[in-house]
């Protein structure tokens, strides 16, 4: 191999690696964004996270006030039971 082919050849390589590079760094830059959108939406379901547990809290609340309710009227249907005639039932 000459001189001159030899050094086409390295100015071939040269080119190649140089598009190589710049594919590269746009991939990089495609990652790059992807993270950050990736940890915006990260951050957002831990916000509704957040949120979902407060739900939850309020209706072991609300739940737990039915039960008494449910309470109150199963004895007030105890009590007027009596009062009651088998025609009324």
């Amino acid at each position: 191999m000459d001189y001159e082919t030899a050094a086409e050849i390295k100015r071939h390589f040269n080119v190649v690696a140089e598009g190589l590079r710049a594919d590269i760094r746009v991939v990089i830059e495609g990652l790059a964004a992807n993270t950050d959108r990736l940890e915006r939406v990260e951050t957002r379901l831990d916000r509704v996270d957040v949120r979902l547990d407060r739900v939850e809290v309020r209706l072991d609340r609300v739940e737990v006030r039915l039960d008494g309710i449910e309470t109150e009227f199963g004895g007030l249907k105890a009590m007027i039971r009596p009062f009651i005639t088998r025609s009324d039932a």
